[in-house]
């Protein structure tokens, strides 16, 4: 065990295990399926448990999770999100044109396990080559729809993506499968027939390696928690010695994290390294806000990104999430199309960690009452039950006492 840099931009550590490589690169014993198609929806989301798949789009959220709960809701259409919005990032792009055989398979095998009756794969129409090949490798799954979605950030962003596809606008607040739909990755679908398949589980994900001061930008598949360092050195390092970097980023330039150095591991959600230089970065100071509006025209949730802001520098989130706080979903759009370059998307992200922060005092504080209730219950029944003892034991030794004792004879009574 050891201490590591978490991938996040606090610089914080974690406990680690360093793993010794063998240098043999081969695989142990798999448990490959000869019919996968045939198994069971429970089987397929067991394996998929086993294997360690999460959501390989960022989020990372379970899979088997998702595939389980989609069932129970009897989700009716399953999303393929093949949407990459993201500038700079391109590790979906290049599965979809290397893998597309592979990811159908997936997808087929999701649709079985979700009990969903359509997939829709939705990729950019800037991605000609990836809707190609994934269209031929649909072909023969007629369930399997690929259809094109508009070149626009944020596409890749499940709420849009949803509205694009199927029609329907996901509620405030609301899961996909409250509206009969549940979304996977690309990458996930290819992961997902690899275990199901083949046996194996993840233990590597494609990341895109890109910015001005990388020396070869490219897609590289890398295991899980090497050190972003040691990829780039793999990659050829950085222009210059990497003089002139401005910003490290673990993920996309829009929603990746900044991170204090290389020496972070590459997670399941690590879609990209970015080297980025100065003008990438154009960092300058903000200005006061001219409330020119721009921020409201490039909200793709429809928010008042002005307003939010200000109601969250006087501390109001009450009031910052009446206006829709919690319906951000962080794109970034709003500081991007900034004038004035407030880092508005940043106190989106801040105000969110501290209504978390606030719940989870809320719920320590309720968890701490509800044990103090429960103390004073406790001592109040032990007093209870301690005089209830005390009294059946009087009534008892009463009683005993009472048989013990000589009847009157009739003599004493005629004396009497």
């Amino acid at each position: 065990m050891t201490e590591i840099t978490a991938p996040h931009p606090s610089g914080l550590t974690l406990p680690a295990i360093v793993l010794s490589a063998d240098g043999e690169d081969a695989w142990g014993p798999l448990t490959p399926c000869d019919d996968p198609f045939a198994l069971d929806p429970d089987e397929i989301a067991r394996r998929v448990l086993d294997a360690g798949i999460v959501g390989l789009g960022g989020a990372a959220f379970p899979s088997a999770v998702k595939l389980g709960g989609a069932r129970k809701a009897g989700v009716h259409t399953l999303i393929i999100n093949g949407g990459e919005c993201e500038p700079y990032l391109s590790c979906d792009d290049r599965q979809m044109r290397d893998d597309a055989a592979q990811i159908v398979d997936g997808i087929v095998l999701m649709l079985r396990a979700t009990g969903a009756g359509t997939a829709r794969v939705g990729i950019e129409d800037n991605k000609p080559e990836a809707i190609a090949a994934m269209r031929a490798a649909a072909a023969v799954q007629p369930a399997v729809q690929v259809c094109p979605v508009p070149a626009r950030y944020p596409m890749g962003s499940e709420k849009q993506l949803i509205g694009v596809l199927t029609g329907i606008e996901m509620p405030a607040d609301g899961r996909p499968a409250d509206i009969g739909v549940v979304v996977h990755n690309v990458g996930t679908a290819r992961a997902v027939r690899a275990a199901v398949v083949e046996g194996k589980p993840l233990i590597a994900r494609l990341v895109t390696l890109n910015g001005n001061c990388m020396k070869a930008p490219g897609n590289i598949e890398v295991r899980l928690g090497t050190l972003a360092e040691a990829v780039i050195a793999f990659a050829g390092g950085l222009k210059g010695e990497g003089v002139g970097l401005a910003r490290r980023v673990l993920g996309g330039p829009m929603m990746g994290q900044q991170m204090p150095h290389w020496r972070v591991p590459v997670v399941k959600g690590t879609s990209g390294i970015l080297a980025l230089d100065a003008d990438e970065v154009a960092a300058q100071a903000p200005d006061p806000c001219i409330r020119c509006g721009s921020c409201v025209q490039a909200c793709p949730a429809g928010l008042l990104p002005l307003e939010m802001s200000a109601r969250i520098r006087n501390d109001a989130l009450a009031e910052a999430v009446d206006i829709g706080l919690k319906d951000c979903i962080a794109c970034g759009c709003c500081a991007f199309v900034c004038p004035s370059r407030i880092p508005l998307v940043q106190y989106f992200v801040h105000a969110k960690g501290e209504l978390a922060a606030q719940e989870r005092a809320r719920l320590r504080t309720d968890a701490t009452r509800k044990l103090a209730e429960q103390k004073r219950e406790r001592v109040e029944r032990d007093k209870r039950e301690k005089a209830e003892a005390a009294a059946r034991r009087k009534a008892e030794r009463e009683a005993r006492e009472a048989a013990a004792r000589p009847a009157a004879t009739p003599a004493e009574g005629v004396s009497a």
